[in-house]
């Protein structure tokens, strides 16, 4: 594996490799890597000849009072990680790198960004849909990996790419859990050992909602209260959002059908922690996605 910094010099060597016609892949990440990001690359080495994975904590998604100087980050060990699991670049620029002058030109897909997180971190996903169209440009891959965990980024990314016509396939990975059902986040480190267990409280509520689907409830107003309430009455969490909402439009229908997201945000302590199920609801059954 290679670890390079200056977007040149990536693009210098993947040059010759996309015109020997060599099928590449992207995994964009943040950096802080854990097993649900291993995940993304072990499906993008299976599927691809080569792998860039891209280490960036982008600044233009965090807000003012948000976490993005205390971001966990630890390049020498994500690139050790990278390379057990077959990547072959490790693009890990500075913010100077990709940022050379404040920013005059911003991404953004509105209908898509304002639910759900969009409500409580306002300008975060224009942050996200710009980094990715840099890194689109740079990298120009075939492919590119996100987290299913990040349904919203994914549902923006997907409908971002359409909308530009550019080439490329984007692939969710479904979520990596611990035994205990909490999705893996690098944002998990925030925790203390006495709030990790009240952490598990979104996916039992996850688990909830979708047991009122299978019971055939296609209310989402009486989805979202379930899941709301058993996240509210959990000790040391504080509910941001539940939601049951269509993958269309990520904002809830008057009745649940089709391709279908349960999404919860909450603050644990001090670590605000996201997670989903996705399903295809139908009239008589439930598939997860």
């Amino acid at each position: 594996m290679i670890q390079v910094t200056r977007i040149e010099d990536l693009r210098n060597h993947l040059l010759p490799l996309r015109k020997s016609g060599r099928r590449i892949a992207l995994v964009p990440t943040m950096g802080y890597l854990h097993e649900g990001h291993m995940a993304l690359v072990d499906a993008a080495r299976a599927a691809n000849d080569v792998v860039v994975a891209s280490v960036f904590v982008n600044p233009l998604q965090f807000g003012p009072n948000e976490d993005y100087a205390k971001y966990p980050r630890d390049l020498q060990r994500d690139a050790a990680l990278l390379e057990q699991h077959g990547c072959d670049v490790l693009f890990a620029p500075s913010v100077e790198e990709m940022y050379p002058k404040p920013m005059a030109t911003y991404v953004e897909v509105p209908s898509l960004s304002t639910p759900l997180c969009g409500r409580t971190r306002p300008g975060h996903f224009r942050g996200v849909a710009t980094v990715v169209t840099k890194l689109f440009h740079i990298v120009q891959p075939d492919t590119a990996y996100f987290g299913q965990k990040d349904g919203q980024q994914v549902a923006v990314i997907r409908r971002m790419v359409e909308d530009l016509n550019m080439p490329i396939d984007i692939v969710a990975v479904p979520i990596v859990r611990e035994p205990d059902g909490l999705a893996k986040s690098s944002r998990n480190i925030y925790l203390t050992p006495e709030e990790r267990p009240h952490a598990t409280v979104l996916y039992r509520a996850l688990q909830r909602g979708l047991e009122l689907l299978q019971s055939g409830e296609r209310r989402p107003d009486v989805v979202r209260a379930a899941m709301a309430d058993l996240v509210s009455s959990e000790p040391g969490v504080r509910l941001d959002y539940a939601e049951a909402v269509s993958m269309d439009t990520l904002t809830p229908p008057e009745r649940l059908h089709g391709a279908t997201m349960l999404a919860i945000a909450a603050y644990v302590g001090g670590a605000r922690l996201i997670d989903n199920v996705q399903v295809d609801v139908q009239d008589n059954q439930v598939h997860l996605l």
